[in-house]
């Protein structure tokens, strides 16, 4: 059972990327899964998640209109597509899963990616 998020790396301010969540050893479909970050010095903090099969998102204010989660079943991905980046968006990025509950709190979570760096340059 194994998640890997890729994807971060260094872009400037307004820019965009696309964060992916591979899931091996199981099947993503039957987790709700969600994106947390943390900023050096900070608390972990929930970004957005998706529940399972169904789809349904919910995002912080923060993220709203900017960052989108999507799935691709096919290749057991999850994914966090982040536009109109800000300086405030730098921080490790966390793709988690959840095999009964979902939404932004880490307790729901029982799989835990390793995490990958954004860093958002003004």
């Amino acid at each position: 059972f194994q998640l890997q998020a890729s994807g971060g790396g260094l872009v400037q301010s307004g820019g965009s990327l696309r964060l992916s969540c591979v899931g091996s050893g199981f099947n993503l479909d039957y987790y709700a899964v969600a994106w947390f970050r943390q900023a050096p010095g900070k608390e972990r903090e929930g970004v957005g998640c998706v529940s399972r099969s169904a789809g349904d998102t919910y995002y912080t204010d923060s993220a709203m209109g900017r960052f989108t989660i999507s799935r691709d079943a096919a290749k057991n991905t999850a994914y966090l597509q982040m536009n109109s980046l800000r300086s405030e968006d730098t921080a490790i990025y966390y793709c988690a899963v959840s095999k009964m509950g979902w939404g932004l709190s880490t307790h729901h979570y029982d799989y835990w990616g390793q995490g990958t760096q954004v860093t958002v340059s003004s």
